[in-house]
């Protein structure tokens, strides 16, 4: 099995032999001499695995494998080592290293080796797609996140499933309202009758009355028949009223009768005929606010809020992005019939660092758009909308300091540059003059040129 391989070492004899052995075994390649320099291409680029090296000029195989780790968990990195300094490679495994190798290197056993963590690589996705599989079954496995934010909603949920409770749904738009209450209903001992839904705020009143209960021929224009209402196709089943918040007052009054004495009527017939149905609603309104202002029935409010299960929105639970936006990327990419082996470091970065006003829907839009414009095998942050990208920074890269340095003086800019470094050292003038790349002498020149006070400094440090 070949991959895309990332080689770190500053052995440059060493590191050439190394390209011209794997690329004849049919990888592809790609070489840094540092640490540093592997921490920051791994974020840019996706590999298959990493070969490093570790005694390193700048940022050694140690500290570069921890960093790497910290961003993506999953790569394997094979470390290189002097057979002098095995205890350093043991000290990788406990780090997260898949393997080490001492030097110099048997090329028998560096293929192997690569051979097996590529294998591990294919089965460890295989497992993931399979995982993805079997979430899209019915009940609480097609709701996808570990956070514990979504992890408490869950416990409350799976508890008053299989109750016959009344259960008010609330949370952001976007947040999947909806998939819970087909959850809870797929959970509770009526799984074998229906789920009707509806969304109370598609209809008008007159249209969602008759929706809900039904009604005789006549009843109104264009009832040139008798309908039973959804109330009824739901007996002995579910019913989930969506957006429960937006529907009217007179509306209220009719369906806090149905809630209370399990029965309907329909439009046109004085006759009550009795339901058992289970009632799931839910809203992204503040009903307590909507009680409040009068807009909502306090009773109603009192009936519907038995138990309630807010669900928390994704800004909320971004350990959850990650399996979300892997879980979205296999179903638009099958549904598009393309290929994709996922998301570049940068591109899932920016999503979990992304707000997501629009919540779990939004970023679907976004993958789902994000697969249809991508040729490559990775989503990569080209391919992610703008407001996604536009307020994207990575952890380790600094503000953009020109806006605030546009339209200043050199000599501003001077005391700026020194004052911060002063401030960043202490005081200490070596380290400031060493940090500025000038001589100590020429450091305290420009402190008494720009006139400037280090106790002020200092105290303004601390302040």
């Amino acid at each position: 099995m070949t991959g895309k391989i990332l080689i770190v070492d500053d052995d440059t004899a060493h590191l050439s032999m190394l390209e011209t052995v794997l690329k004849s075994i049919g990888h592809s390649i790609h070489s840094v001499t540092d640490g540093k320099d592997a921490i920051s291409v791994v974020k840019k680029t996706p590999y298959d695995l990493v070969l490093m090296d570790v005694r390193m000029a700048n940022i050694g195989g140690m500290e570069a494998l921890q960093k790497i780790k910290e961003f993506n968990p999953a790569i394997p990195i094979i470390i290189m080592t002097a057979y002098s300094s095995v205890n350093k490679a043991v000290e990788a495994m406990k780090l997260g290293a898949y393997d080490y190798l001492t030097k110099p290197l048997n090329f028998d056993d560096l293929k192997i080796t690569i051979d097996r963590a590529m294998s591990h690589l294919q089965l460890t996705r295989e497992n993931a797609d399979l995982k993805k599989k079997i979430s899209l079954n019915t009940g609480f496995s097609r709701i996808t996140g570990s956070s514990p934010a979504l992890k408490k909603v869950m416990e409350t949920a799976k508890i008053a499933a299989p109750t016959d409770a009344t259960i008010l749904i609330t949370g952001e738009s976007g947040t999947g309202k909806e998939l819970f209450a087909k959850a809870i209903h797929d959970h509770s001992a009526r799984n074998k009758n229906k789920l009707i839904s509806i969304n109370c705020a598609a209809l008008n009143e007159t249209l969602l009355e008759s929706e809900l209960f039904g009604h005789e021929k006549g009843a109104f224009t264009g009832a040139d028949k008798r309908r039973d209402g959804l109330f009824l196709h739901a007996d002995k089943g579910t019913i989930f009223l969506d957006e429960i918040g937006e529907i009217p007052l007179s509306m209220q009054v009719k369906l806090l009768r149905t809630i209370q004495e399990r029965e309907i009527q329909r439009i046109g017939n004085d006759k009550a005929i009795r339901i058992d149905v289970r009632i799931i609603v839910a809203t992204n309104k503040n009903l307590k606010q909507e009680v409040k202002h009068g807009r909502f029935r306090e009773d109603l409010f009192y009936r519907l809020n038995v138990i309630n299960i807010k669900i928390p929105s994704l800004k909320d639970r971004k350990e959850d992005i990650p399996l979300l936006a892997q879980n979205f990327l296999s179903l638009y990419a099958q549904k598009n019939r393309k290929q994709f082996k996922g998301f570049t470091p940068v591109a899932m970065d920016a999503m979990i660092k992304h707000p997501w006003p629009g919540n779990v829907r939004e970023l679907e839009n976004a993958v789902e758009r994000a697969v249809i414009l991508s040729m490559g095998q990775y989503i990569s942050e080209k391919d992610l909308p703008a407001t996604v990208m536009e307020n994207y920074r990575p952890n380790d890269d600094p503000p953009n300091p020109l806006p605030e340095l546009c339209g200043r003086s050199l000599d501003d800019i001077e005391t700026m540059a020194l004052t911060e470094t002063l401030k960043q050292t202490g005081g200490n003038k070596t380290k400031a003059a060493k940090l500025l790349h000038i001589t100590r002498t020429t450091l305290n020149n420009k402190i008494k040129k720009y006139h400037l006070d280090l106790a002020q400094i200092l105290s303004d440090r601390h302040g």
